[in-house]
């Protein structure tokens, strides 16, 4: 649509010198494929009714054919396709190493029909001469079509999952992995580089809980017996022993005093190094089986990080950061402690260092911010986490924004709510009934298995990353595992299943149209465009359920552009949804196999096979060979 955008604001700024910005809608089918209200927006400029501006509008795109302008092919050639030479001028529509506008380098044709609504409105209609060209465009690379260049040479650094070390992963941890995930590729198409980071904490007081909770258990410090827990027994051990701990320490005196005590103890091991002492062991091993359990959850969910970076190893860099700008006023001492005060810009203090001289999680993240800074130099750093720390990251990035301003205004804080299961009270590590990620792998899994169906991981994955995706990033969730699983509907199962019948459709064409992608499309092309046809010649270009299908296949460059502008992995979610109702009424009402109009149809089926596979495919969802 911006295309088109600018093309109107062009004509506008010709007839009226004014400098608007032209806002499209889609309406509904009947009225046009664009509308926009720019004559109202303009009539107070103008002093003029908006219906007289909207026929000046109309007639001058009538008067000028309705075709492209050479100066609005030269100001959108930033929008153009991403296959064409960089020294391409010819016309940002139509112009691959396969497709021109035709031997003499006339324009196309942009709009079969321009007319007045209402007070102002002007719908607009695409003409077939421009949609032959998009189509030969999404046939010769359906690969490429729609591609973003938003992030195109950009370094990105996504972090997201963060998990704690002696701690289970929950539900939560798995929405922001898949989250995380569907970001990065995003970022992905749209040609940045991306480095995938993991953050979480080795030490701190929830791993002086999970000692306390351990040495419990065991009797005393026991690393010995430690050791001999079955592999399979060793996560729930551990999230077992910090919810004791975490209660204690709430509850009990002495326990609390013992827990700070531990704190020190763990700091100590790391700063010295130590791993042969009682203590040293039972906290190297934990944390060993800990970083195990992680990945063998995340190879399970098929998701790999390029680095993990342990709150021991950010720690004294950010320990030494604070000391160094505690010295220049930027952090100050307060009550034995150090802090930020934020108030000054609207925020609240917070304390960096506490009175036991430890580093706090807000120091911790000073220095990841300064290391991620060192190893990567990155153009954008995007951190993904629940939305309970807002406050808590303002603070932490105001204060670096006072030291190093350029890292805080890199760095982009995405937040989301919390994944709830219908009918059950908030769920909290701290009382031990978190929902586990296996738990809702389990659970999925069991629901197929109640449908009567036989799945594979992908399909049980599928359905969960679906189900986290398809809600706008920000607020709760109700995870509804029976719904995930459904066929029908707003689900990965749906989308999955639409993507096997396309290829199953495309596998009973006697044809191999697929063949004929890389370079005969123009050829077949030709005798069917529009502009090719003789007076005499009723063939219709496009009936009127494959236009359907093909403007809803336009969109898919737009939608990908306005979820990578956004970091909203829903917009594709809703856009797959939407392409595939589109393609269940085309094929409805269109016979693809031995139809004459089978080669076209088969085109359009195999370009929307290849969308939705890769609209799937930023959100981590893998098509089945069979459903």
């Amino acid at each position: 649509m911006e295309k088109f955008a600018i093309l109107i604001a062009e004509l506008v700024k010709r007839l009226f010198n004014i400098d608007v910005e032209v806002e499209l809608s889609r309406p509904d089918p009947k009225f046009g494929d664009f509308a926009t209200n720019v004559a109202m927006k303009l009539a107070g400029q103008l002093h003029q009714n908006p219906r007289e501006v909207a026929e000046k509008l109309v007639a001058e795109l009538k008067e000028s054919n309705l075709s492209l302008s050479d100066s609005f092919r030269q100001s959108s050639d930033k929008l153009d396709y991403p296959n064409k030479s960089g020294n391409d001028e010819t016309g940002v529509l139509l112009r691959d190493d396969n497709v021109s506008q035709d031997d003499n380098n006339n324009s196309i044709k942009l709009f079969s029909d321009v007319t007045i609504a209402g007070p102002g409105f002007i719908n607009l209609r695409l003409s077939d001469e421009f949609l032959v060209q998009e189509f030969s465009k999404m046939t010769i690379a359906p690969e490429k079509y729609g591609k973003s260049t938003q992030y195109a040479g950009k370094s990105v650094v996504t972090e997201f999952s963060d998990p704690n070390p002696f701690k289970e992963l929950h539900v939560g941890h798995l929405y922001t992995t898949i989250i995380g995930e569907a970001i990065s590729r995003l970022i992905e198409q749209a040609g940045g580089e991306v480095h995938r980071v993991n953050f979480g904490g080795d030490v701190g007081l929830h791993v002086a809980k999970a000692m306390w909770g351990i040495i419990q258990n065991l009797d005393g410090e026991n690393p010995e017996q430690f050791a001999k827990i079955a592999e399979d027994e060793r996560a729930p051990f551990l999230a077992k022993s910090y919810v004791a701990g975490a209660n204690a320490y709430e509850d009990d005196a002495t326990a609390h005093d013992q827990i700070v005590e531990y704190n020190k103890r763990v700091y100590d091991v790391q700063n010295t190094d130590d791993h042969e002492s009682p203590f040293a062991q039972i906290y190297w091993l934990g944390r060993t089986w800990s970083y195990d359990y992680f990945n063998d959850f995340y190879q399970k969910i098929g998701m790999k990080f390029e680095k993990f970076y342990p709150e021991s190893e950010t720690a004294p860099i950010g320990l030494a950061t604070v000391r160094e700008q505690e010295k220049n006023g930027i952090y100050e001492e307060s009550d034995g402690a150090v802090v930020f005060k934020g108030e000054k810009y609207g925020l609240h203090t917070r304390v960096f260092i506490n009175k036991q001289g430890l580093p706090t999680y807000e120091t911790k993240d000073v220095g990841l911010s300064i290391k991620k800074w060192d190893d990567y130099h990155f153009d954008q750093s995007v951190i993904i986490t629940g939305n309970d720390i807002i406050e808590y990251m303002k603070v932490v990035l105001k204060s670096i924004e006072q030291f190093k301003p350029e890292l805080s205004r890199r760095t982009l804080h995405l937040t989301h709510g919390n994944v709830k299961l219908a009918g059950v009270a908030k769920m909290s590590s701290r009382k031990g009934n978190v929902l586990r990620a296996v738990d809702v792998l389990d659970m999925v899994a069991r629901e197929f298995d109640e449908s009567g169906n036989s799945v594979s991981s992908t399909e049980v994955l599928g359905a969960i990353k679906y189900a986290f995706l398809k809600n706008r990033l920000g607020g709760d969730i109700v995870f509804d595992a029976k719904e995930s699983v459904q066929t029908v509907g707003n689900s990965g199962p749906y989308l999955q299943y639409a993507a096997v019948r396309a290829k199953s459709i495309l596998r009973g064409i006697s044809v191999n149209y697929e063949m004929s992608l890389s370079g005969s499309f123009r050829q077949s092309s030709d005798r069917l465009d529009p502009r090719n046809k003789s007076e005499d010649d009723n063939v219709q270009f496009f009936d009127n359920h494959e236009r359907a299908l093909l403007m809803k296949l336009t969109e898919f460059s737009e939608a990908l552009e306005n979820a990578t502008k956004e970091l909203a992995p829903h917009l594709v979610a809703t856009y797959l949804y939407e392409l595939a109702q589109t393609f269940n009424r085309f094929y409805e009402n269109s016979r693809v196999a031995g139809d004459p109009r089978e080669e076209l149809r088969a085109r359009l089926v195999m370009v929307y096979a290849e969308f939705l596979k890769r609209g799937l495919n930023i959100l981590g969802i893998e098509v089945p060979e069979k459903m």
